[in-house]
């Protein structure tokens, strides 16, 4: 198993990861040169790409603010990436000091290795804890989720995919495995999603994101694909959309400065929160 990991982690250090772009993005110092040269090349391609990060973390951070508001005090978050600003136990501390049980699943190892750091550093084990684990794994997950002890099915639940579902093509079907963890959520529980999405009149924007996403297939752990509103909208099926519903992400329930606030369609993502009814 050791000589396993090791593979995994030099496997990890030497290819372009998803996880790592996106701390680069943000302003992170959890990358590598090979994935900053990655990153910018696809600024040169698309330069919204580094605000397309920052407004979707800010997403993330309304979201988990909105749950805490609605009584929820338990999060899942799906495809967590590199610890940066803005995590979720850190908003979820700060909107309900001391209450919140946070479960970070992420499957690169380094992301995983910094996560546990971060949380010895700064946050309470007891009530925070990182797996190393596959958004594919379905119920070996969702059983390993429930082995922390920190996630009571009897009380409602935020299950967090954010900035996750365009690395996985049609082929993987996100979809059934999304809704497998949703079925796992007792009434009143949350999923909060966020997805690349190009405006189809955009056609400039289509042909480089077009670009973007082949450099990511050819280069990075995770292939990267827009999606289509309706598709979007489909991992949504079954739940009650909160107000304002599957919006630009800058739109969803906007608070302080966005950096597409005055041209939301610049974020090219759509976001949503679903609640279980």
């Amino acid at each position: 198993m050791a000589a396993d990991n090791t593979d995994r982690l030099a496997d990890s250090v030497n290819k372009v990861s998803v996880g790592r772009v996106y701390d680069y993005l943000l302003g992170g110092v959890h990358n590598y040169a090979v994935d900053q040269a990655f990153a910018e090349e696809q600024l040169r391609i698309l330069p919204d790409i580094r605000d397309f990060a920052r407004s979707n973390r800010a997403f993330l951070g309304r979201a988990v603010r909105f749950a805490v508001s609605e009584g929820v005090r338990q999060f899942v978050d799906i495809g967590s990436g590199l610890p940066t600003q803005g995590n979720v136990h850190e908003v979820a501390d700060e909107a309900a000091p001391g209450q919140c049980r946070v479960v970070y699943i992420d499957n690169e190892p380094i992301a995983q290795a910094h996560a546990e750091i971060l949380l010895e550093q700064t946050a309470d084990p007891r009530r925070h804890r990182a797996l190393d684990a596959d958004f594919f794994d379905g119920a070996l997950l969702w059983q390993r989720v429930l082995d922390t002890g920190l996630i009571d099915t009897r009380e409602p639940v935020c299950l967090l995919a954010v900035a996750l579902l365009h690395f996985m093509p049609p082929q993987t079907q996100p979809q059934q495995l999304l809704s497998f963890y949703v079925g796992k959520l007792p009434k009143g529980s949350l999923l909060a999603l966020s997805h690349i999405h190009v405006d189809p009149e955009d056609a400039a924007t289509l042909a480089a994101s077009e670009k973007v996403s082949a450099s990511y297939r050819a280069k990075a752990n995770n292939p990267a694909m827009p999606r289509s509103r309706e598709d979007i909208a489909a991992f949504f099926d079954g739940l009650e959309l909160v107000d304002p519903g599957l919006v630009w992400l800058p739109e969803w329930r906007p608070a302080g400065q966005d950096p597409f606030g005055k041209d939301p369609r610049r974020s090219r993502g759509l976001a949503a929160v679903g609640r279980k009814v």
